[in-house]
């Protein structure tokens, strides 16, 4: 009898946005490592450690270092971020340093996509249909948070003076990217 081995692949991540036309300063983001990771304060230092980054950042801002991202949006909650290839990695450098009771680590790259939104006009665009004052001394660089996009909750994170990092979930995805060109056609490039 021939010895059946199954490999465990994982299912291509759909382009939610690739039959779509959309806004010039808008472009979407490809796959993603993306967890959500709840830790108790007294995990902190030992999952910082794990990933590379200082997670005692404050509530609604976010740090970066070698392609990792961790966007803190709550007392216990981070939205990490990485690539794609780096994914496997950190879940079992997490699952090596804190204990399975002080963590929950989970993986919602396929729940989600990003959207970066780029140029003079993207606070505006954004304005247009989300309700957070956008201006750089409201919502300086670096900083991250839940908010809405219209009728979408989203993820907003800005990189730069003009440059945003959209979190949103895949099936939201081609409304907010059909929306931020209906949006940037008042906003001509």
């Amino acid at each position: 009898m021939a010895d059946l081995t199954l490999v465990a692949q994982k299912p291509p991540r759909l382009a939610p946005l690739a039959a779509h036309a959309g806004d010039p300063r808008a472009r979407p983001l490809g796959p993603m490592a993306r967890f959500s990771l709840r830790l108790r304060e007294t995990a902190l230092p030992s999952a910082a450690t794990a990933i590379g980054l200082d997670l005692a950042q404050p509530i609604n801002r976010a740090i970066s270092h070698a392609g990792c991202s961790a966007l803190h949006l709550g007392p216990d909650e981070w939205l990490v971020l990485a690539p794609e290839e780096d994914g496997e990695a950190i879940a079992a450098a997490l699952d090596r340093a804190v204990s399975s009771g002080d963590i929950s680590l989970v993986d919602i790259g396929h729940r989600q996509t990003g959207i970066l939104l780029a140029g003079e006009d993207a606070a505006s665009m954004l304005n247009a249909a989300c309700p957070l004052d956008l201006d750089l001394a409201a919502f300086p660089v670096g900083m991250a948070s839940r908010t809405v996009f219209a009728k979408a909750e989203i993820i907003l994170w800005r990189l730069a003076m003009a440059q945003f990092h959209i979190e949103v979930w895949r099936s939201y995805a081609p409304y907010v990217w059909a929306l931020l060109r209906e949006i940037g056609r008042e906003y001509p490039v």
